[in-house]
């Protein structure tokens, strides 16, 4: 008889409630931070695909707090 160890299955990690400010120039600090962010690991001679996928990601997540900020909280 085998054993069989079940792993956690892989899915996106879920959304974090809107905490701390609602501040639309914030929400586009971070989203032009993470974009040049990816941009940086991009153009290393490594080629950081990882890295700047993972913060082109924050920097949606960020621009769709920007959205719902400037929209009023409807999103």
């Amino acid at each position: 008889m085998s054993r069989v160890i079940y792993l956690a299955s892989r899915r996106a990690a879920p959304t974090l409630p809107a905490t701390g400010t609602t501040d639309p120039i914030e929400a586009f600090a971070e989203a032009h931070n993470a974009l040049s962010m990816a941009l940086h690991y991009l153009r290393q001679p490594s080629g950081n695909l990882p890295g700047a996928t993972r913060k082109a990601v924050q920097a949606l997540a960020a621009l769709r707090r920007l959205d719902a900020v400037t929209q009023g909280g409807a999103a």
